[in-house]
């Protein structure tokens, strides 16, 4: 089953995201006004960029964007193979140093801009990922997501501080307003595209690819937060999942981008106010 599940993910994550991605440009357009894309076409658009030439601006752009995508492969693989979330969050934030290495590898001073930025954000929402294992940890007794997903509850009921926290910082994660400072994925970027000025073709689909399985992550664990022993909580989760990615698209089309300071600001008080308090509850009930 563990197998099954692995090999689930690394064929579907890339298909998933890519329709995910698809269905929030539609909603985004129709939100602004617009008609908007068909749903396929992030698929039409990786088709494109994969039939242009390889040109990179050094040698190790392309290995630093392959080593970004493998890392959040292996981190996804681990989550939906039940193993061990806290290593799982650790990979996670090794992938994100390799992203980071790829935009700094060249000497355009957008992608230099963008790779700082994205260190910011790192700093700003590190905290409440690892506090987030912690706290499934003290609500179901282990960090293997196999055991959390066996329990007779699910894990929302002991940790809603964790889950608004999380949402908040998916915004980071997925790049999205207020809070995409270091690259985004509309034209309203002061920085060109940020990390992403200088890759395009092959690079920039690789890059593309490793944002869907990012996003299949981070959907998995915001379904981790309501699957339990009980056949129901896979649909619940499902539809929650759904509900989360809305959210997000949602506050993506509402809010303007705030600056960096803020973002470090509001993310360090978040982390406090919801998994610190939601951490202290656990621990003093446990």
């Amino acid at each position: 089953m563990q197998v099954l599940s692995v090999v689930l993910y690394l064929l579907l994550a890339p298909l998933v995201g890519g329709l995910l991605e698809g269905a929030d440009r539609i909603l985004t357009a129709r939100m602004q006004g617009r008609q908007g894309p068909p749903l396929l076409q992030p698929f039409y658009d990786l088709s494109k960029l994969f039939s242009k030439q390889m040109i990179a601006v050094n040698n190790v752009q392309m290995l630093l964007n392959l080593s970004y995508l493998v890392f959040l492969a292996v981190a996804g693989a681990m989550l939906f193979a039940g193993e061990d979330i806290l290593m799982c969050l650790f990979i996670l934030s090794t992938a994100d140093m390799f992203l980071i290495l790829a935009a700094s590898s060249d000497s355009s001073p957008f992608s230099m801009m963008g790779a700082s930025r994205e260190m910011i954000q790192m700093m700003a929402y590190e905290p409440l990922t690892l506090l987030l294992a912690v706290g499934f940890y003290l609500a179901t007794g282990s960090f293997h997501v196999g055991d959390i997903i066996r329990m007779p509850y699910s894990s929302v009921l002991a940790m809603p501080g964790f889950l608004l926290g999380f949402l908040f910082i998916m915004a980071i994660k997925l790049r999205k307003s207020p809070f995409d400072l270091s690259t985004s994925h509309h034209a309203h970027q002061e920085m060109v595209k940020g990390l992403t000025t200088e890759m395009a073709g092959p690079t920039l689909a690789i890059m593309s690819i490793a944002e869907y399985y990012e996003m299949i992550l981070l959907l998995g664990i915001v379904a981790l937060f309501f699957i339990n022993e009980h056949w129901w909580s896979w649909p619940l989760a499902i539809v929650a999942c759904l509900v989360a990615y809305f959210l997000e698209i949602l506050w993506d089309n509402v809010s303007a981008r705030v600056k960096w300071k803020t973002l470090l600001n509001s993310c360090w008080v978040v982390t406090l106010l919801t998994g610190g308090l939601n951490f202290l509850i656990l621990m003093l009930i446990r």
